[in-house]
């Protein structure tokens, strides 16, 4: 079954037409957003069988580190890491890089980024180039995660929106421009159908390299590239009305105060609240058995179903308006070409999906904005319910400085094992932390992010404890610890001893960006766990605001690479001393 055939219910709205309520003025509560807890559940370790072969691993042993790289490569990293710690220059990047082209010229400039940033951060032009960096990276047990780096248009996508349009799911003209304040990812553009064409074009020779450079490797793409924003937004829209709505009605049975997965609704408790806000017809005509949590009661993943329903894409629901209390259509009507861009978006990830099983390579889907991540989230599920039946073939990103991240990363689990799909996450820390903040200001709804970056470590780790357990449990689940912070690592390495979680079973992956905490990764690569480097490549120019991103973070996450520049030091003095300056590796 196709991808496009599978999801021409999405946005649909839902419920049976008898559902739809007869009066859009009947005041309601506002609902109360699902509440989050961030803390750490205690876990006693005496339940898990323990891992007769315990790994320990020592990340300042530079001898073992750095053994990929020769000492010119030391210099370059040292080089590099130094020239970030700058202020000014990590500020006036792009400047300093456009008066650089002019004084050396186009060959010059583009010869010396290859001796530099470029040469550090990136793996070559094209998927013949990118070859010998792969090819290395394997021989010492590092895998890649391969990214194309496509071009962006020159002007963001701005939708005209109606004056009555507010909060969170309506383009807005100040923040059009994604890339203000994002530094650790790619922004595209929407220019027209043949544009995202191209997009998938570029994604599926990004695939076809993956399986021909690297065994058992990935390949990221990102959705926004592939379709019009303004589909992702409305229906990102009214996924998160559906979900408040149930908040609010199990609110109604007193159950606000629980975790979103023990929220249960009683049927006839629901039937007469929904009465009681004017609407017609039976409630429980609409939940089969498949849609009842065991208990007979319909929990989030039941009331979610509601929405797959096969009716017409711009068919409406009315719920209540969190603003005004009053009711009204989740969805706005979509034109014809809009429905038509849709489906172009849905066959464009269809075909990436099966060129991807075809060439032996797992899609790894990027987060976005919160204000497009609940369509692209639902979408990859759509895609694991074909695509990961029989092993994890397609991967969600989960951000982790999300408020609800643990809700949105256990319902999915909790989804996979009811529908017996595998499970497939790479788990972040969030790459647009200063956009959604000055965002929700601005327009005024709450932030969407956890308080602080204590708050946000609490999260990756839950996230990461739930998914680990459901490992343990099951072996059907798989994870990528996607983090270059050395207490994540060696928090999650305690965690699978504790559980008895060998790395052979390569159920738990490692990943960091190329050219960064290799002290991370081949020391994990060589005692046996699955790692791999997320490996950008593309021509000089293309790779520009990608260089410019990994100068910023770099300046961002200093403590991280001082010792990354302490380490390196430690390791050409080493060399220097005992006489291997020369040092080459074996591969």
């Amino acid at each position: 079954m196709s991808l496009r055939k599978s999801l021409t219910a999405f946005g649909r709205a839902t419920l049976n037409r008898s559902l739809v309520i007869a009066t859009r003025h009947h005041r309601v509560q506002a609902l109360h957003p699902t509440k989050t807890n961030t803390e750490d559940e205690s876990v006693d370790s005496r339940e898990y069988v323990s891992y007769s072969n315990k790994t320990s691993i020592d990340f300042e042993q530079t001898k073992e580190a750095y053994k990929s790289k020769d000492t010119l490569e030391l210099l370059r990293s040292l080089v590099v890491f130094k020239l970030c710690s700058y202020d000014i220059l990590v500020d006036k990047n792009k400047e300093i890089m456009d008066l650089s082209r002019k004084l050396l010229g186009q060959k010059m400039f583009e010869q010396f980024m290859k001796m530099t940033f470029y040469g550090q951060f990136v793996a070559g032009e094209d998927h013949q180039s990118i070859r010998p960096v792969v090819q290395k990276n394997q021989a010492y047990g590092v895998g890649a995660v391969l990214d194309y780096m496509l071009s962006c248009s020159s002007a963001p996508y701005i939708h005209k929106q109606p004056s009555d349009h507010r909060e969170k799911f309506t383009a807005h003209q100040k923040f059009g421009d994604r890339r203000e304040g994002v530094t650790s990812t790619r922004t595209y553009f929407y220019a027209d159908e043949a544009k995202c064409d191209q997009h998938m074009e570029t994604f599926l020779k990004c695939i076809k390299a993956s399986g021909g450079s690297s065994e058992d490797g990935f390949s990221a793409i990102k959705m926004t590239a592939l379709g019009r924003p303004q589909f992702l937004l409305q229906f990102s829209e009214v996924l998160v009305k559906w979900r408040r709505f149930f908040s609010f009605l199990a609110a109604k049975q007193g159950k606000d105060s629980v975790e979103v997965l023990e929220q249960k609704l009683d049927l006839e408790q629901l039937q007469t609240c929904l009465a009681s806000l004017g609407a017609q017809g039976n409630i429980q005509s609409c939940f089969s058995e498949g849609r009842l949590h065991s208990s007979g009661m319909v929990d989030m993943l039941g009331w979610n179903r509601l929405i797959d329903e096969r009716t017409k894409i711009s068919d409406l629901l009315v719920v209540p308006n969190l603003q005004t209390g009053e009711l009204e259509p989740l969805l706005s009507m979509f034109t014809e070409e809009e429905e038509r861009q849709m489906k172009r978006m849905l066959q464009r990830l269809d075909v990436l999906a099966k060129h991807a099983v075809e060439n032996g390579v797992r899609l790894m889907v990027d987060a976005e904005q919160t204000y497009f991540q609940p369509a692209i989230s639902r979408l990859t599920v759509e895609m694991k319910r074909i695509f990961n039946k029989d092993k994890a073939v397609v991967f969600n990103t989960y951000q982790c400085y999300l408020k609800e991240a643990f809700d949105n990363v256990s319902m999915d689990v909790e989804l996979s094992r009811r529908e017996g799909w595998c499970f497939g996450a790479k788990l972040v820390r969030g790459a647009y932390m200063y956009q959604e903040r000055s965002r929700a200001v601005e327009i005024g709804y709450e932030d969407p992010i956890n308080l602080d970056y204590e708050s946000t470590n609490r999260m990756y780790h839950r996230c990461l404890d739930y998914v680990l357990e459901e490992i343990q449990q099951n072996k059907r689940a798989n994870v990528m610890v996607a983090s270059h912070n050395i207490d994540t690592v060696k928090h999650t390495l305690r965690r699978m001893n504790e559980m008895g979680l060998p790395p052979t079973d390569k159920k738990v992956y490692f990943g960091q960006l190329l050219g960064m905490c290799d002290q991370i990764s081949f020391p994990l690569a060589q005692a046996g766990f699955p790692v791999y480097k997320y490996v950008p490549y593309g021509p000089v120019n293309e790779v520009i605001p990608y260089l410019s991103r990994r100068a910023q973070e770099n300046r961002g996450i200093m403590k991280g690479v001082q010792m990354e520049r302490e380490l390196l030091w430690k390791e050409l003095m080493r060399r220097l001393t005992s006489g291997e300056v020369f040092y080459t590796p074996a591969v």
